[in-house]
């Protein structure tokens, strides 16, 4: 499995349309508003990098209302609540 981190400039009054969108498309797994020099970020999951260049080239870059994409794919997944929830299976949960 490959994930890819994208980061979205969107005009300005369609920011909210844009992740609609976004997230309606498969391969796309979370969207997030955000602050700063970027307007969204997408999580996409895929089996290889061929589909998620598909994703991005054949999908997300044909939504209305993107101005600009950086993609960026990850090496490593490090993340406090997968490693937490790996080690407690078995456990009971409070």
């Amino acid at each position: 499995m490959v994930t890819a981190i994208v980061l979205i400039n969107a005009e300005r009054d369609s920011v909210r349309e844009v992740a609609e969108s976004l997230h309606q498309l498969k391969g796309v797994a979370e969207v997030y508003s955000v602050a700063g020099q970027y307007d969204l970020v997408a999580i996409l999951r895929a089996k290889d990098n061929e589909e998620i260049a598909d994703i991005v080239t054949s999908q997300l870059l044909k939504l209305e209302g993107i101005q600009k994409t950086e993609t960026l794919i990850a090496f490593g997944t490090y993340s406090r609540y997968d490693l937490d929830h790996l080690f407690s299976i078995g456990q009971e949960q409070e």
